[in-house]
């Protein structure tokens, strides 16, 4: 290995450290828990409240958690006093529910994805703006530590020019689960394709050209979908999820110099290499987790960003969340997924154009 060769040190901070902001919870299910196990575990946020549209259910998640107070109804929850809400509903009313607490005065953290299509999250950022609040995105991934390391490497140019990008996503579900669901915007997109696509749009930016094929399920969801996109200088990505089964859910960013690859799942905790074409590695190595070791960080930076006044967090700009949803916008359009209230599949956005030849299966 060359002497100049080292990995940079990871500057994510210890979670305890954050200030501790008054939490309420919007939607008690299965990521809520795992948020919430996460937070009490690893940091001093406090989970003070939890609101749904059954009583029963708060109640239940209360309990199950220790919260002081539980509520019937989101409107109940935005009222209460709390700092933050993280916004953990369905996929389609995650933009309902984020606006429900910004006009109520309180900063949000929206689930991934940040709303169904790129109107939906402009609106978000917008009234975000307007109200002088908080708003972000929970891609806990940018905020893990090694997301942080790879960051470094990116911007100080170790692998040189990045020329690829390719990464999936595929997972089993119970037959019973709501990504089955065409009502809850179900299909593998929102749910597991937004980190492949969150990954690529935040190191290629916004492709020239998309090129989607599809399969779908009989549920009447997608069931798969495959996306070739270019970029400017000719730089070229490749995605795919599914639902049928699990994947290594990796991820490989190609370079002049170098590439770095990794370890599935690419999305939690663990490592990477990066690897020279002389054999050089440099490794990256933290323990494997998933999202009880992982999703505190966001909360953390979430809390700092507000004490410190800031209206978005650095680690997953409203930008970014916007430019992704764009492309899933795109990748829809030609496969015709359309989600409820939508009406129509959306238009392809402005750098995410649609060739004539382009392929499309449904």
């Amino acid at each position: 290995m060359t002497d100049d060769r080292a990995l940079p040190a990871s500057r994510v901070s210890d979670s305890r450290d954050a200030p501790a902001l008054r939490w309420g919870i919007m939607g008690p299910g299965w990521i809520a828990d795992r948020f919430t196990e996460s937070v009490q575990a690893h940091s001093t946020q406090v989970i003070a409240a939890v609101g749904s549209r059954s009583m029963e259910r708060s109640a239940a998640f209360a309990d199950r958690h220790g919260i002081a107070e539980a509520f019937g109804s989101y409107e109940e929850l935005a009222a209460a006093d709390v700092d933050v809400i993280y916004v953990a509903t369905p996929h389609n009313f995650h933009c309902q529910g984020a606006l429900l607490a910004l006009d109520a005065g309180k900063h949000v953290l929206i689930e991934k994805p940040i709303g169904i299509n790129r109107g939906q999250a402009e609106l978000i950022a917008r009234r975000a703006a307007e109200a002088g609040l908080f708003a972000a995105e929970a891609m806990w991934t940018f905020f893990l530590p090694k997301f942080d390391v790879i960051r470094q490497v990116l911007e100080a140019g170790m692998l040189g020019e990045i020329t690829t990008v390719l990464a999936e996503y595929g997972e089993h579900f119970d037959p019973e689960h709501r990504i089955f669901d065409p009502g809850l915007a179900g299909g593998p997109l929102l749910d597991l394709g937004t980190y492949p696509l969150s990954l690529i749009t935040s190191i290629l930016g916004a492709p020239q050209r998309v090129l989607a094929l599809g399969q779908p399920h009989d549920s009447g969801v997608n069931g798969q979908l495959s996306a070739v996109m270019s970029f400017a200088d000719g730089r070229q990505a490749m995605m795919n999820t599914q639902l049928h089964n699990f994947t290594p859910t990796s991820a490989t960013i190609v370079g002049t110099e170098a590439t770095l690859t990794i370890d599935g799942p690419f999305n939690m905790p663990g490592g990477f290499t990066v690897r020279y074409p002389d054999g050089d590695r440099l490794l990256y190595e933290e323990p494997a987790g998933a999202h009880f070791e992982g999703l505190h960080f966001e909360a953390a930076a979430v809390a700092r960003a507000i004490a410190n006044g800031d209206s978005e967090a650095t680690q997953r700009p409203l930008s970014e969340s916007i430019r992704t949803i764009a492309v899933a916008d795109a990748i829809r359009n030609q496969l015709g997924i359309v989600f409820p209230g939508e009406g129509k599949a959306p238009a392809a956005p402005t750098g995410t154009s649609q060739p004539a030849d382009s392929r499309r299966t449904s």
